[in-house]
Order: C-alpha cells, then structure tokens, then sequence
C-alpha cells in the first residue's frame, strides 16, 4: 500500500482547482521568459529536470524574488497529475485561480 501524505493530497487537489480556474503556462523555456518579465507568482519545478535549466530558472526566479517550489515527482507525474498525455517539467503559475496552492506551498 502506498503512503500519501496529507499535504501532498492537498497540494495535487490545489493544483487541480489552480489548472480550472486559474492561468498556467507549461514548459522550461517559456518559464525563464516570464520570470524575466516578472508576470509570474510561483514556479513548481519536476525533481527530473535537467540541471541546466533548473539552475537558470533558479537564478532568475531568485533575482525577481519569485518562489520555486520543487515536486517531488517525476516530469511524467506532474503531467499526469495535470491530465496532460506528456511530460511537463515547469508549471509557472501566472494567476491562481480560486486555488490556495501559493498557501500550501509557502507552508511548507
């Protein structure tokens, strides 16, 4: 039997209610363009992806002091846990909806 822990039901539930009513933008590279910009509130990261990328989301998320939070999953899991057929490796949160996931998140 699998364990699941409280605050990660919580947070899938959150990030299902985020991917209703709220905006998202998908991908790495697109990620890095709106941190620069600074249209972004948080950026949920796949513990798989690949280092590069990860370090530069990491510098420019801390230069425009926006937080990064990394999931524990794979990129294959954070797809499926968004419903999506594919990997997603960056989840930028642009709005959140009626979401609480920027709370949870910050929590912890």
């Amino acid at each position: 039997m699998i364990k699941v822990s409280e605050q990660q039901v919580s947070f899938e539930g959150e990030l299902k209610s985020l991917l209703k009513t709220g905006k998202v933008i998908f991908g790495a590279k697109r990620a890095i363009k709106y941190i620069k910009l600074s249209k972004v509130k948080m950026v949920i990261v796949a513990s798989t992806l690949r280092g590069d990328l990860k370090q530069d989301i990491m510098h420019y998320a801390k230069l425009s002091n926006i937080p990064v939070y990394e999931y524990k999953g794979s990129g294959w899991d954070l797809g499926t846990l968004c419903g999506k057929p594919f990997m997603i490796s960056t989840i930028s949160i642009i709005d959140e909806g009626d979401s609480k996931i920027l709370d949870i998140i910050k929590e912890r």
